[in-house]
């Protein structure tokens, strides 16, 4: 059997061809730009030569590619948007509009002339990695598709999105508390994330797909490192480009949990919120008041005292976390961190298809079977 996953973040977009007749060191991976990047880059040159810009397509992630644009509209450039592609700023469109971007019909947009530069909106594109893949005399046909990208979700006018956010967070864990609660199949999404929506509109593939969240697919993915899998009680950290997720994992599935933003907070914050994570003193407002997303202990059950709290630590600014009291492991998922998000959405995969279950597991597990991430 062969999965590509591909986990899409701000600085790079992160795949996987696992083939289930290979060692899972063995399968093919590519760490390239992300979506949001190429973007970012098409819509900087347009600004070197003074040309207008048309956004097309669906929404997708922001970060570099909005900025570059915002810079476009403040150096004096039209930018036009289509109304789907416009959602990528904001989900609703008159703020979009108050932000200097113009939103146009399909029709309008057909009309424009051949000095604007186009610019295709969407986090995954396949035909790319295809082409990615040929140049090395790889066909690239596989049997389904394990997608990432984190998503907001689009929150209703008037309610904060940092707070909408980690309501769904918090609804998702109630309702199945295991990190694969984050993932769906293809048709199967809540309505109200529409970036994963644009992801599974555009996939362009017929088999089985599966949909997920980037953060708790690379904590997923971490706990497949041994020495990460070795301990029933943990912090699990992924720190990201944009955010910072914790959860706190202990028998039974997930204790409790964080979400902050990563440009919000410094160290001596992230490890004081760790500490009230272990001893369940963290609340919400610890973390929402401070321009995060939000927390909650679903136990409150302080870990066991006296024993070394171990934490394990993942993403692209992982070594924020270098200097930290808690002396963090850095999981190393077969070797290999930059991929932890593919290996996550791999093992959530074998959940949401459990009729693949013993296949990847087998793959993923090897001598290390059965782990306590098994549960998770």
């Amino acid at each position: 059997m062969k999965i590509l996953a591909v986990d899409v973040g701000t600085g790079t977009q992160d795949i996987l061809l696992y083939d289930s007749d290979k060692e899972i060191e063995n399968c093919l991976k590519l760490v390239m730009p992300s979506a949001t990047m190429r973007v970012a880059r098409t819509v900087r040159q347009a600004t070197r030569e003074g040309r207008p810009v048309l956004l097309t397509g669906v929404t997708m992630g922001g970060g570099p590619s909005a900025w570059a644009t915002l810079d476009h509209v403040r150096a004096g450039y039209a930018v036009y948007a289509t109304p789907e592609a416009a959602r990528t700023f904001d989900d609703e469109l008159e703020k979009v509009e108050q932000q200097g971007i113009q939103v146009v019909s399909d029709d309008e947009a057909r009309r424009l002339n051949g000095d604007v530069a186009h610019v295709p909106m969407r986090d995954f594109d396949f035909d790319a990695i295809r082409s990615a893949f040929a140049a090395f005399g790889v066909d690239l046909e596989p049997d389904a598709l394990a997608l990432a990208v984190f998503d907001h979700g689009n929150a209703p006018p008037g309610t904060s999105d940092r707070q909408f956010r980690f309501d769904y967070l918090e609804d998702r864990i109630r309702a199945q508390n295991r990190l694969s609660a984050f993932a769906f199949k293809r048709g199967e999404l809540p309505d109200h994330l529409t970036r994963l929506q644009a992801v599974e509109a555009t996939a362009n593939f017929d088999g089985e797909v599966m949909l997920m969240d980037t953060a708790p697919a690379a904590v997923l993915g971490a706990l497949l490192d041994p020495n990460v899998a070795a301990h029933e009680r943990l912090l699990a950290v992924n720190v990201g480009n944009f955010h910072v997720l914790a959860f706190r994992l202990g028998p039974g599935g997930i204790h409790g949990v964080f979400e902050h933003h990563t440009g919000e907070i410094d160290l001596p914050q992230l490890d004081g919120f760790l500490d009230k994570l272990i001893d369940s003193t963290l609340l919400h407002r610890d973390v929402f008041d401070t321009m995060g997303h939000g927390a909650l202990v679903f136990d409150p059950i302080p870990m066991p005292a006296g024993e070394p709290v171990f934490v394990s630590v993942t993403g692209p600014r992982r070594s924020m976390m270098r200097a930290s009291k808690h002396q963090p492991y850095f999981a190393v998922p077969y070797g290999d961190m930059m991929i932890a998000g593919c290996f996550g959405l791999l093992r959530a995969f074998a959940d949401v298809y459990p009729g693949h279950a013993e296949t990847i597991l087998d793959s993923l597990s090897g001598s290390m079977r059965p782990a306590p991430w098994e549960s998770l």
